[in-house]
């Protein structure tokens, strides 16, 4: 039996936030254009495993994912037992630049899924000079909340299996069941009040709305993807969103869902490998 050893490289990386230093966990893969890579709200780096280790994406694009602090492997900061984990558009924004500034990137393709997609337009709004484009994956301009997000942190009730079944109809019944099952149990995994805490900024912060306006396609492309199962964000939603930025693309998969390159990352791959062909003007 030969063993089989991936090309993904993990470290840590110590940033400095505003308050406080943290210290964040990355994986990279391959070499050339620097591609960030954002996970989904109450998840991690893992959901980006499959693009990282397939030779044809990595051997033009340098591959960079990391844990949002309180995510995966990047702790939460000292003193964390007396906090209560709320993310905000403006902490978020901070560490995403925070960590290029650290990693010394300059002006990487941010890509983001679902709330990485949607700090993704942010950025595509506030810091357009940052990046050299933005894939925004499951990306709209706002969504309030269906459900009570509180449910996912209580005494009572396990938040990280609860989470896991909210997301469950959110991926597309094409996806492989091993990859189905290998994407909740991430959200299983998610620490107490995490997923509640990033779907307070996903679900209350309307701020992008506003903003959308701003972005300029002419100097930094925007392209939105969006899966045909996504529950969360429709593809209404992200034709809504694209049509606010002028001159912004969007792609529609049509057996995918809320995270294709964790839940179906055969069927996404062709529609990430566009959406880079389409990052330079």
């Amino acid at each position: 039996m030969t063993a089989a050893i991936e090309p993904i490289v993990g470290r840590y990386v110590t940033v400095q936030l505003n308050d406080g230093p943290r210290r964040v966990y990355f994986e990279e893969a391959g070499q050339g254009c620097p591609v960030i890579c954002l996970h989904t709200a109450g998840a991690d780096t893992r959901q980006w495993r499959h693009l990282m280790n397939d030779a044809e994406v990595t051997n033009q694009n340098r591959l960079i994912a990391f844990d949002m602090p309180w995510h995966g492997k990047s702790l939460p900061p000292e003193g964390f037992e007396t906090q209560e984990y709320l993310l905000t558009t403006e902490a978020y924004i901070e560490t995403v630049l925070a960590v290029c500034d650290a990693l010394g990137l300059e002006k990487p393709i941010l890509a983001g899924c679902s709330m990485g997609g949607r700090i993704a337009l942010q950025l595509a709004a506030l810091h357009p000079d940052r990046f050299a484009g933005f894939i925004a994956i499951e990306a709209s301009d706002f969504q309030p909340a269906w459900y009570d997000i509180d449910w996912f942190h209580r005494p009572d009730a396990h938040g990280g299996e609860m989470g896991a079944a909210l997301v469950s109809a959110n991926i597309s019944p094409y996806a492989p069941v091993a990859e189905r099952w290998n994407t909740l149990w991430m959200f299983m995994q998610s620490g107490p009040g995490v997923f509640r805490g990033d779907l307070s900024f996903y679900t209350k912060d309307d701020s992008l709305i506003a903003r959308l306006g701003q972005i300029d396609t002419a100097k930094t492309p925007v392209h939105l993807i969006v899966g045909a199962y996504d529950l969360t964000c429709t593809p209404e939603d992200a034709a809504r969103t694209a049509k606010a930025i002028p001159g912004a693309t969007l792609a529609v998969m049509d057996e995918l869902g809320h995270f294709p390159m964790s839940e179906h990352p055969k069927g996404f791959r062709p529609f990430f490998l566009a959406a880079l062909g389409k990052m330079t003007n």
